[in-house]
């Protein structure tokens, strides 16, 4: 039964989830079924015979993170879930960091010359980013297996991998006849990344020019190497993603096109039913990483998701079996205003990237802010679920006490003036703890602080501060 209860924001909606969630994963033999179902996938390179060799055997199936930055951010999402079913049908999945095309950057998707980076900026990148990778994974596959139990045992780790392994000792004049010598320049001028750019008014370097041919042969010494005959990239990487299946097979020449080897999986480029770029929020990406992200923002942005993206989002970015989230949505169109599909999505992903405790942090953190519930939780777990939010402020006992409440909403960023505060409290827009104030030199007593140790001002019905002290002091 589905249950929402709008008031108290009680939620229901997991059905028989591990019955239902064992059977989707190992009943059902079609990963490209399933995967197409969600919406995870766009193309797909001789298809008939990549599903017949998903059912005969373990294959390696690898998808790339190039390092142009610190972190994963949500837009990492697609090809990493992509990884993540393959892996829990028990394939054998290597996320590769592009320590060496870090250095040189990619051109698609640009219409200008990616600006190059610092190779101690790239090898921080890269130590940073299979961190987050294998902390994602470890995450994931927790969170499956609880579901999954023993059906889990065949599961393998992620094979993290960095492309300045192969690189790093590679000559010019060594790639040059390994690498060059079975490519035609014909077919790399035809890429959309390179055509696009040699139409602009910049143009294109030889470095990324050559970026095609540097993924080719990662792709190519994973196959080699590692017995990987899958690469997962998004739309924009198709073209590359060719150039790789192309290399293989000219330099391992089969005797007959039947035995071709190699297959190439497309993401889709993921916008919101507006056109905007999923995962942006004010021109920043929003991180898989908590230090850049804290969690109480990641889970808001998936709980503000739209009623026309959620259907989608809970299908791509969750592993709830896709029956279960067609019920959830009938439901959702039923009672719009309950937004039980969003809730349902933002605890999913939550816990799939941040875990139980992330989870926990932001269900308290959203209680707080949001639904003004200050009695039902210890002020230690709000401090812990506030800490590190831009709104959440460590006073000292003295500013804490003897400063008027409107002043102490000036400072921290509640109210724009002085003259802004106390139109507040003329209007009795202006909080304490859920209660407005009326007094111009109203001060904060021992008597406001929730457990001796923090009190939370609020302007409106949603702009709030939380002020709180390092250590508690005896309430009255």
């Amino acid at each position: 039964m589905l249950l929402c209860q709008h008031g108290q924001r009680l939620y229901s909606l997991r059905l028989s989830l591990p019955s239902l969630f064992r059977r989707s994963i190992h009943q059902q033999k079609d990963l490209l079924g399933e995967l197409r179902s969600r919406g995870l996938i766009t193309e797909v390179t001789r298809p008939d015979v990549l599903t017949a060799e998903l059912d005969r055997e373990r294959v390696g199936v690898y998808a790339g993170v190039d390092p142009t930055a610190k972190s994963l951010h949500v837009g990492h999402l697609l090809p990493l879930l992509c990884l993540l079913h393959f892996q829990l049908y028990g394939h054998r999945i290597i996320p590769l960091i592009g320590g060496a095309t870090g250095l040189i950057g990619d051109p698609s998707g640009r219409n200008t010359e990616r600006p190059l980076s610092s190779e101690d900026d790239v090898r921080s990148n890269v130590e940073e980013l299979s961190k987050g990778v294998k902390r994602f994974f470890e995450r994931a596959l927790s969170y499956a297996q609880k579901r999954l139990g023993d059906a889990a045992a065949d599961i393998t780790d992620p094979d993290v991998r960095n492309n300045l392994n192969w690189f790093k000792d590679l000559g010019f004049l060594e790639f040059l006849r390994t690498v060059g010598i079975h490519s035609r320049v014909n077919a790399m001028l035809a890429r959309d990344s390179v055509r696009t750019r040699l139409e602009s008014q910049s143009g294109i370097s030889f470095t990324e020019f050559t970026y095609q041919l540097m993924q080719a042969y990662d792709f190519y010494m994973l196959h080699k190497h590692a017995d990987c005959s899958i690469q997962i990239g998004g739309s924009d990487q198709w073209g590359n993603i060719i150039a790789g299946l192309d290399l293989i097979n000219r330099m391992n020449p089969s005797a007959g096109e039947s035995t071709e080897k190699g297959f190439g999986i497309v993401t889709p480029l993921l916008t919101t039913a507006t056109g905007e770029k999923f995962g942006k929020s004010a021109g920043n990406a929003v991180s898989l990483d908590e230090r850049i992200t804290n969690v109480f923002d990641f889970y808001q942005f998936f709980l503000r998701t739209s009623d026309a993206d959620v259907a989608r989002y809970l299908k791509m970015f969750t592993l709830l079996p896709v029956a279960e989230i067609d019920a959830v949505n009938e439901a959702h169109r039923e009672r719009p205003e309950a937004r039980s599909a969003q809730h349902l999505l933002a605890e999913e992903v939550t816990i799939l990237v941040h875990g139980d405790v992330g989870l926990q942090r932001a269900r308290t953190a959203t209680r707080v802010l949001f639904e003004n519930d200050l009695t039902t939780t210890e002020p230690a777990q709000m401090i812990e679920a506030l800490r590190g939010l831009p709104l959440f402020h460590i006073c000292g006992e003295d500013e804490l006490m003897t400063t008027e409440v409107t002043k102490l909403a000036v400072k921290y960023g509640l109210a724009s003036s002085n003259g802004a505060a106390r139109q507040l409290v003329n209007a009795r827009g202006l909080y304490v703890n859920n209660l407005s104030i009326s007094e111009f030199s109203r001060k904060l007593s021992k008597g406001d602080l929730i457990g001796g140790q923090l009190a939370i001002l609020r302007a409106g019905r949603q702009r709030q501060i939380v002020l709180a002290l390092e250590a508690p002091i005896a309430p009255i």
